[in-house]
């Protein structure tokens, strides 16, 4: 009997190891589920992990590099694209975080050591993020930032954005929307929160990550290697005096070889309980 209960726990608390909570971005309407949309399709490298839905639009070229790459249930990997009403909405999010009066014009600077409540920020041209960007959500699980792009986002190796001073622990329902006015990079093994919507294209390079968000170009491709998508936000209690909870991106993805590992590890743990159970 109690062999069996353990069996029961193990497959009942496996599918949920991801977190399934989801933050806003405005307007997203249909187009929420979805972690990667590309309008000329999407191309991945190595074994990212996807939480969320995965899709080019109808008629683009194929998806490409899954498996290697795979996509958590419930999301689903979408080889005839998404419909025309998922990108209508992507585009309605966009042209809404666009439309918003700024609170405060960041043109021309670097947001690497910025400390930013919640608000909209504007650059006429490029954004650069170069170290870490912190996002002080003053005690609230629903704030919300804009961050308004002229042109181009890049992000320099290793730069990372986070919040402090969320709410309760739980699901965070506020939203973090980068609107880019052409393409975005996030430089090798950023750590990233918040929706892109693009323009143009938007590419994750090596051990990119993005948290509580998603990557969508609206009228080019979007390019993964070896990363960490996920719609899902999660606060974690905070700790040491942080005046509330914290949320940080996903950690980055295994090495190819310790990748391989834990699959044959959870592989042997199924073929084990199925034996036992």
């Amino acid at each position: 009997m109690r062999l069996r209960r353990i069996c029961l726990l193990c497959f009942l608390v496996l599918p949920f190891l991801a977190p399934s909570a989801h933050a806003d971005t405005a307007f997203i309407g249909i187009a929420g589920p979805f972690a990667v949309l590309g309008a000329a399709g999407v191309t991945n490298t190595g074994p990212s992990v996807i939480y969320g839905n995965v899709a080019g639009s109808i008629g683009t070229p194929a998806i490409t590099g899954f498996p290697p790459g795979i996509v958590v249930a419930p999301g689903a990997l979408l080889p005839g694209g998404a419909s025309a009403s998922v990108f209508n909405d992507a585009t309605t999010a966009y042209n809404f975080a666009a439309g918003q009066p700024f609170t405060s014009d960041l043109t021309g600077q670097n947001l690497g050591g910025m400390t930013l409540t919640p608000g909209v920020y504007f650059f006429s041209s490029t954004a650069q993020l170069t170290g870490t960007l912190i996002l002080d959500a003053q005690g609230s699980n629903t704030a919300q930032w804009v961050f308004q792009i002229g042109s181009g986002l890049t992000t320099a190796s290793a730069s990372t954005v986070q919040m402090i001073n969320a709410g309760p622990g739980g699901a965070f329902n506020g939203g973090i929307t980068w609107q880019v006015g052409s393409a975005a990079i996030l430089g090798t093994t950023t750590t990233y929160l918040g929706t892109i919507i693009a323009q143009a294209g938007v590419s994750l390079q090596t051990g990119a990550t993005i948290g509580c968000g998603r990557a969508i170009s609206l009228t080019a491709s979007v390019t993964l290697d070896t990363n960490i998508i996920d719609t899902g936000c999660q606060v974690s209690a905070g700790t040491g005096g942080t005046g509330g909870g914290t949320i940080t991106p996903p950690a980055a993805v295994p090495e190819p070889g310790t990748f391989g590992l834990i699959s044959v590890g959870l592989a042997g743990l199924f073929l084990t309980l199925r034996k036992v159970c």
